[in-house]
């Protein structure tokens, strides 16, 4: 299984992002190392097709697709189910696209 965080190094929220994810992961029992991928220049956003930090991949599949961008240097912001904005996935919106992907394979 292949694992990744891209987070830009300005946005406070990555941090958080891969405690949740490490987390999560360690409840699913899966030992699979999460690489860092710090994205750095604009080109760098849109050649990784990166919509803001943080964004997490698995098997290079966004959790929370967003597939025609915008891609920059930038922080992510989620949408939760009741309507609401945060700066990163809560860990339960984390745990079911997690499931969605592991159910996939």
């Amino acid at each position: 299984m292949h694992i990744e965080l891209l987070y830009w190094e300005a946005c406070p929220s990555y941090d958080l992002a891969l405690q949740r994810l490490r987390e999560l992961l360690a409840e699913r029992q899966i030992a699979t190392p999460v690489r860092l991928i710090e994205v750095t220049t604009q080109q760098q956003a849109e050649q990784l097709r990166f919509p803001g930090s943080p964004t997490i991949r698995i098997e290079g599949q966004d959790l929370f697709s967003v597939p025609d961008g915008p891609y920059g240097l930038t922080c992510r912001v989620y949408r939760t189910d009741d309507g609401r904005v945060t700066p990163l996935p809560t860990t339960e919106m984390m745990r079911e696209a997690i499931d969605g992907i592991l159910r996939e394979e």
